[in-house]
């Protein structure tokens, strides 16, 4: 599923092409991918209005309209955003004041597009903790300092910190050298300190290389995000650790394959 790095990389993207390009057709070739309202109401509203601004908040992405309504777009796991889109795999499709398309393709059909009036009002957008970048060391301290729960699935719990998914949290694990199951309050001050530094390190490299391609991802133009090369363990399964050269290890942890090296990590 693509993280915070992923759909901030499409937001930048979105934000160099297509601001103030009017939406002159909607095209929809299923309509499950609509969660709200009906397609037909989706098209209307959408139509004939111009994209104002781009925004995102943890994994989701929100186009404001210039008609005072938002097109909320959720990925979930294999959503993707492609500009200059072909229509080949598109579940919907933007045709723009240039003559372009945008395509949403979404082969699993998981993700989700709503046309709100008010996206502050969606649920799961109410529900989410801050960001890690929104964070200072001692909120951070004082949110994990009560928590019994294992410290990988808690960071990424999308109500408790958002953003954060699998991928990045078994790095920032990695790179702070904590088990990922240590459970939240047996972390000491300095290793609280540590994690939170690894995670916006991580994220921001992430950020940086444009993401990681894994499973469906890709950037606005198609490209695969150039991350992966850079993963000190996630993917890395029996493979030597680039510290101490023990091979990392894969385990489930909390209904999610996470991966850890077992010397390093502690």
């Amino acid at each position: 599923m693509p993280e915070l790095p992923e759909v901030e990389t499409i937001k930048r993207e979105l934000e160099k092409i297509i601001l103030g390009k009017k939406v002159v057709e909607v095209c929809v070739h299923n309509p499950v991918v609509i969660r709200e309202p009906s397609a037909d109401k989706f098209k209307s509203g959408i139509k004939g209005a111009s994209i104002k601004s781009v925004l995102r908040r943890a994994k989701v992405l929100i186009l404001e309209l210039s008609n005072g309504k938002s097109l909320v777009i959720h990925l979930k796991m294999t959503g993707q955003l492609v500009y200059p889109g072909s229509g080949k795999e598109s579940r919907v499709t933007f045709r723009l004041s240039d003559g372009k398309s945008l395509d949403f393709n979404d082969r699993r059909l998981f993700a989700e597009l709503r046309l709100l009036d008010d996206w502050r009002s969606l649920k799961f957008i109410q529900g989410l903790g801050p960001e890690p970048f929104e964070l200072s060391v001692d909120e951070f301290s004082a949110l994990l300092s009560r928590k019994k729960t294992k410290i990988k699935p808690l960071i990424m719990d999308q109500g408790f910190i958002s953003g954060v998914g699998n991928l990045y949290a078994a790095e920032a694990l990695f790179r702070s050298r904590i088990n990922p199951e240590r459970t939240a309050v047996s972390l000491s001050s300095q290793e609280k300190a540590a994690l939170l530094s690894a995670l916006k390190k991580t994220l921001l490299e992430a950020i940086e290389h444009k993401g990681s391609s894994i499973d469906q991802y890709v950037r606005l133009s198609g490209e695969r995000g150039g991350y992966v090369k850079y993963h000190k363990v996630y993917g890395r399964e029996g493979e030597p650790c680039l510290v101490c050269k023990t091979p990392i290890k894969r385990t489930s942890l909390g209904g999610r394959g996470t991966y850890f090296c077992p010397r390093c990590q502690r």
